[in-house]
């Protein structure tokens, strides 16, 4: 072979050499920046999927919050509806306040009447009940049974009362101290998970009347 031919062999391979070397590295440029662009696509995808989880389980856990509170204003409701002179013999109602009400109902539907008590504490609006024990019957100092009508109550932080109090010509009463002139109840509860988050807060209202008072 010829020193031309030669040559040109070594040529040809150089330059299909530099081909190969050419071709493999676009090959792994490609390759990482698939990798890049599915890594981010799965970033973006997981807080997506991260996302929608919490707002549905916001949602649920709102819902949830809405549901309690809900039968514990319609419990609530019931209680205040049969409110009664106790087993002592004394005014149906003990005290009442924006957040507080206090007073005498037969909650279980015996012989006896029950001292009970609704109020809020830390966000949460309690039911205190406490049976008449004795002869002659008589109420303790200490509460027979405690329990969470609802959670994550914001009238308080809100400054919005729970109860609101009206006489018999249905004007609110500011001077609650007159407990004996209380004879209609407005209750507005205010729900809310988060309040920094939507949605915004959900607002139960209803009433009672003290019917055990009516012709006082």
């Amino acid at each position: 072979m010829s020193f031309y031919g030669i040559s040109h062999m070594f040529q040809g391979r150089y330059y299909l050499s530099r081909v190969t070397y050419a071709s493999q590295g676009l090959t792994l440029v490609e390759m990482v920046v698939s990798i890049a662009i599915g890594t981010i696509a799965v970033i973006v995808l997981s807080a997506f999927i991260m996302s929608l989880y919490r707002t549905n389980m916001y949602a649920v856990e709102q819902s949830f919050a809405v549901n309690s509170a809900r039968k514990g204003v319609e419990e609530m409701v019931r209680d205040i509806r049969e409110s009664t002179y106790s087993d002592q013999g004394s005014f149906p109602i003990i005290s009442a306040n924006p957040y507080t009400f206090y007073f005498y109902s037969d909650v279980d539907r015996d012989t006896n009447v029950e001292r009970i008590k609704y109020y809020i504490e830390n966000g949460l609006l309690k039911r205190e009940v406490t049976k008449a024990v004795g002869q002659p019957l008589m109420y303790p100092n200490s509460t027979d049974a405690i329990s969470i009508v609802s959670d994550h109550v914001r009238n308080v932080t809100q400054t919005e009362p729970v109860f609101r109090y009206y006489d018999t010509a249905g004007n609110e009463m500011t001077d609650l101290s007159r407990v004996t002139d209380i004879a209609f109840i407005v209750i507005r509860l205010v729900v809310n998970i988060n309040p920094n988050r939507l949605p915004n807060d959900f607002v139960l209202q209803s009433s009672a009347s003290l019917r055990n008072l009516k012709g006082e």
